[in-house]
Parts: structure tokens; C-alpha cells; sequence
């Protein structure tokens, strides 16, 4: 048998025979999952389609509410209730309103272990790649069919290795990381393919780093991108997950279709400019720019600890008196450990806004959108013309650099924050 990487390994047990790159396979499912934005759409598809049938497993069926929550207008609420109606029929899990971002949702509920193969409506289902599930986004059809059915079919992508050497400096995150990687390789440059991050920085990552540094494959067109879990990782799934789990890694040898070196040493803050990912420039060459809001969550920065590094730096400080700066947990877990850590003291006292966990300014689906002309500096991963409203502008950075520009008014590298 050839040597194979994580994806190949995945794919191999769920169809229940080796593969390699190219193959076409049928893989049976371990979870599938819709939002409540995509989510109506795939009730609606099942119902055309399988009428009131069964869903193939009600305990690997999940609806999360992630993006418009509390419903914002008559439509919204009508979407949710369908989705709430379906959920209570089929007898599905439902994580309704007061929960947050659905990744992050469904690994903290213990749905996501190791080796999974996890579908959902969401394009970044591939962060689960940081807890080393085969987490894909897909459209309609074919969450109803897996829905039904429990299996979807998948072409095997090879997988390229990003190796990453150095350590990070002060104020320097996974962010700048991951925004160094799409500056080389493109918004194409990981096309129909799957990512393993690997080297020594990578191996000393936090979950939340891993999470960032994952969230971020689809920028790069990726399929996935995979980090080995460590132990650290793995207590944070088994404390989860019922039963004993396993862990995943590639084979020794060559295997992979290339491999591609970072140095970060010497790395300094990033930021990628409108209007896209791998518009990225040294913090230092966009400063002064100035900026009318900041945000600072989604699933990419929504974690405790990004919150932590936006805290260092904003505490006994004010907010520009004309920024708005908007601050938003990932999950209901993730903001009460906020608030026992005082975070949502510094934050307030600062003159942010902190709304309710959710997927947040990702999209026009949240409070918050530009108006024409104005500038964003946020932590999610897109930053694509009209996402955020139309004529505006969107900045990509670290929570180090969206706190700093909160606090001037202006981009500003955190490094020089006093």
C-alpha cells in the first residue's frame, strides 16, 4: 500500500478501500449539517425530494443557528421556524439562538473527533481540518441527498504540505500566519487540493491558532486543511466526546503533491487590503488609513484567546471617539469564559459594542454593515467587494492589529500601542 496522507486515510476508512489522488469514491458521513442560512433551502430540497422520509440517522443530522440571530426580519423567523419544525419532526439536533458559530458549535458539543468526515452548508466547514476532521462545505442538493442517504461521493485531492519554520514575535499571531501563506500561494493557490500544516511553530499552536490558521483554506480555494492534533487538541475532544478517540497523521515518506516553507522569523503584523485575501501588505505600509469600524470575532478570531489578545491591548484604553469597534464571541461557551476572565469589563469600559455569539459582520446578515465609503479593519477571513455592503472597504488583520486601529482611529501596527 502507498504511502498516504490524512485525507487519503480519511477517505480510505469511510469508503472501506485504499485510495489515491483522482479517485472517485462513494464515503459514508459521520455528521451532517446546515445553518440557518442555506439551512431552508436544504428542508425545502429533502421535502421535493424524500417527501416526509427519515433522515438516515437523526443522531448524525445537526441545524445550528449561526448568522441571523435573533431573526432580524419576518422572512428570517420564517426560515428558522422551518428549520425548527423539520428538526422537531425528523427528531434531528437543533443548537438553536443561543449558541453561536456552527463549527465551533458542534465541536464543543462533541461532534467532531478525528478522522470524521463532517458535510455542512457553511464554506468554512473545512476549519475542522484543526481538530483533524474532513470537514466540507456543499450546496443544497447534496446536504439533502447525504441527509437521506448518509453517504456522498468525493473526489480524492492530493494535498501539499505548508511547512512553517520560526517563532512568532510579540503581538505576531496565527493570523499574520495564515495571511503570509495566501499572499504567496493566491486565492487559487490550494485549487481542488487539501492542506497539512506541519513544522514547529505549527506543532506549538493552540486549537485557537490551529482553528485560524484553517479557517483560512478556503481563501486559497482549498478542499482542506489538516493539522496533526496534539495532545493538548485531543484532551480538548475526548473531554467532548463519549468513547475513546484516536488521533491522525500522515505516513512517513513522500507522498504529498509538494511541499512549501515558511520562515516566520522576523515576521512582523499583516494586513490584506480590499478587495481580496491575498491582497496582503506589512502593517507598516497601510498605516494611517483611516477606518470607521473594527470587528473583531467570527469563526476565524472568535475564540477566548482572541479575545484575550484584543484585551491586552485595549485595556485602560478608549476607543477613538469616531471608531465603532464591534466585539463578538464565537459561542455562548467562549463568552462566559470571557466574562469570568473580566474581558467584557475591559471591552465595555473601552466603548466597544459586544453583541450576542454569532458568525457576526462575515456577511450582510448581521448589525452592523457599512455604509458607501467607509472602511472596515476586521478579523474574519473575506474581504470581497459589497460583502459588507456596497462601496465599502474591508481591511483582514489580527485581533492585535484591529485593537490597536480601534484605539487611534486609524490602521495601526499594536507594536506601537503604549
Amino acid at each position: 500500500m502507498h504511502q498516504m496522507t490524512i485525507i487519503e486515510k480519511i477517505f480510505s476508512r469511510a469508503s472501506g478501500r485504499p485510495v489515491k489522488p483522482g479517485d472517485l469514491i462513494w464515503v459514508d458521513l459521520d455528521l451532517v449539517a446546515m445553518r440557518d442560512f442555506g439551512g431552508p433551502n436544504v428542508v425545502g430540497e429533502y421535502q421535493n425530494s424524500f417527501g416526509s422520509s427519515p433522515v438516515f440517522d437523526p443522531d448524525r443530522v445537526a441545524i445550528t443557528f449561526d448568522l441571523h440571530i435573533p431573526a432580524r426580519d419576518e422572512k428570517v423567523a420564517q426560515n428558522q421556524r422551518r428549520l425548527r419544525d423539520f428538526a422537531s419532526t425528523q427528531g434531528i439536533r437543533l443548537f438553536d439562538i443561543n449558541t453561536g458559530v456552527g463549527q465551533h458549535i458542534l465541536f464543543e458539543n462533541g461532534l467532531v473527533k478525528p478522522g470524521d468526515i463532517i458535510v455542512g452548508t457553511d464554506s468554512h466547514m473545512n476549519l475542522l481540518g484543526a481538530l483533524g476532521a474532513a470537514g466540507f462545505g456543499m450546496g443544497t442538493t447534496d446536504i439533502a441527498a447525504g441527509m437521506y442517504c448518509g453517504r456522498l461521493w468525493f473526489k480524492v485531492p492530493s494535498t501539499v504540505r505548508i511547512v512553517i519554520k520560526g517563532k512568532l514575535g510579540e503581538y505576531v499571531t496565527a493570523k499574520d500566519v495564515i495571511l503570509l501563506i495566501i499572499k504567496k500561494m493566491g486565492t487559487d493557490g490550494a485549487l481542488n487540493r487539501a492542506l497539512e500544516f506541519t513544522g514547529p511553530l505549527v506543532d506549538s499552536l493552540s486549537l485557537a491558532q490551529r482553528i485560524t490558521l484553517c479557517s483560512m483554506v478556503t481563501e486559497m480555494s482549498g478542499d482542506i486543511g489538516f493539522i496533526e492534533p496534539s495532545a493538548a487538541v485531543l484532551k480538548f475532544i475526548q473531554d467532548r466526546v463519549p468513547g475513546k478517540i484516536g488521533s491522525i497523521s500522515s505516513d512517513s515518506g513522500e507522498k504529498f503533491e509538494k511541499t512549501v516553507e515558511f520562515d516566520v522569523d522576523g515576521l512582523g503584523p499583516l494586513v490584506a487590503c480590499p478587495h481580496s485575501p491575498d491582497n496582503v501588505k506589512p502593517v507598516g505600509e497601510v498605516a494611517g488609513t483611516a477606518v470607521d469600524q473594527v470587528f473583531i470575532g467570527s469563526c476565524t478570531n472568535g475564540r477566548l484567546e482572541d479575545l484575550q489578545l484584543a484585551a491586552r491591548i485595549l485595556e485602560g484604553k478608549r476607543v477613538e471617539k469616531s471608531m465603532r469597534l464591534i466585539i463578538v464571541p464565537a459561542t455562548m461557551e467562549v463568552a462566559r469564559e470571557a466574562l469570568k476572565a473580566g474581558l467584557y469589563d475591559i471591552f465595555l469600559e473601552s466603548g466597544a459594542v459586544v453583541t450576542n455569539p454569532s458568525c457576526a459582520l462575515c456577511t450582510t446578515g448581521h448589525p452592523g454593515i457599512l455604509a458607501p465609503g467607509e472602511t472596515m479593519v476586521s478579523t474574519s477571513n473575506r474581504n470581497f467587494i459589497g460583502k459588507l455592503g456596497k462601496g465599502a472597504e474591508v481591511y483582514l488583520a489580527s485581533p492585535t492589529v484591529a485593537a490597536a486601529t480601534a484605539l487611534t482611529g486609524k490602521i495601526t501596527d499594536p507594536r506601537e500601542i503604549e
